[in-house]
């Protein structure tokens, strides 16, 4: 059980719970962007398929808090509200997730780093498109949201673009990422218990980093309580950015 764990250098775990600790903090301001912030810092000294086994019970727990953090019935009417966004989301992540050894990450970073990046810089300049939400494009971002994520353990932006776009109000975004992100998360969790990226080696590590993600997002969810609309709306434009260019970046040199 152990095994994974004493074979890190205690300074690396200790920057582990730091770069954890920081997701944390962003996903509880934003809603999103813990696995993206995870993946990043951590597959810069381990190796990226122990980075994702890392973040997939700190992602699971703090999506399931988000989600149920306005009790169960609002987040059994997210569920009804947006069932096909997740079910196509799911159907692509299981089956995505059975690739991440086989499709370079490198090019679906790219594939949703520049569309992200541009429309969240359009939005946060002034440029504001509406989107009317329907089933097909529902359906559409679900899919793509998913196949990245199951690769990648990242599908926030896709999302976050989209609520942004339907102008959803600050708390109903932070319940239905909540939800969205805890039902992935759980199938996450299962898919890559069957393609061996969690397992009895790594499940530890992973375990031990939802200390360091709970801290972090709590903080977080002080500070959010403290935004407006427009102040929140800003903000996460700004991690979009912050994301997407993280994304390109990882694209293009790894």
């Amino acid at each position: 059980m152990t095994q994974m764990l004493s074979e890190i250098q205690p300074h690396f775990l200790v920057l582990a719970f730091v770069v954890t600790m920081a997701a944390g903090l962003v996903k509880g301001v934003t809603g999103f962007a813990m696995p993206m912030v995870m993946i990043s810092g951590l597959s810069s000294f381990l190796s990226p398929e122990v980075a994702l086994a890392a973040l997939l019970l700190p992602t699971l727990t703090s999506n399931l808090w988000q989600a149920l953090r306005q009790g169960i019935a609002a987040a059994r009417l997210t569920l009804r509200r947006f069932s096909v966004y997740l079910i196509t989301m799911l159907a692509m992540l299981v089956l995505s997730a059975q690739l991440v050894r086989s499709i370079p990450a490198s090019v679906l970073y790219l594939l949703i780093g520049f569309p992200i990046t541009v429309f969240a810089a359009m939005q946060l300049f002034g440029f504001r498109p509406k989107v009317t939400p329907n089933r097909w494009i529902e359906g559409a971002i679900g899919s793509f949201a998913g196949f990245i994520g199951g690769i990648s353990g990242v599908w926030g932006p896709p999302t976050v673009a989209y609520l942004t776009a339907i102008e959803t109000p600050k708390s109903d975004q932070m319940r239905v990422q909540g939800v969205i992100y805890a039902v992935g998360a759980v199938a996450l969790v299962g898919a890559h218990l069957q393609s061996g990226v969690l397992t009895a080696g790594t499940a530890p590590l992973s375990a031990l980093m939802i200390v360091p993600a709970t801290l972090g997002m709590a903080v977080g969810l002080a500070v959010q309580d403290r935004f407006d609309q427009e102040t929140f709306r800003k903000v996460t434009l700004v991690v979009l950015i912050v994301a997407g260019a993280n994304l390109i970046r990882k694209g293009l040199i790894g």
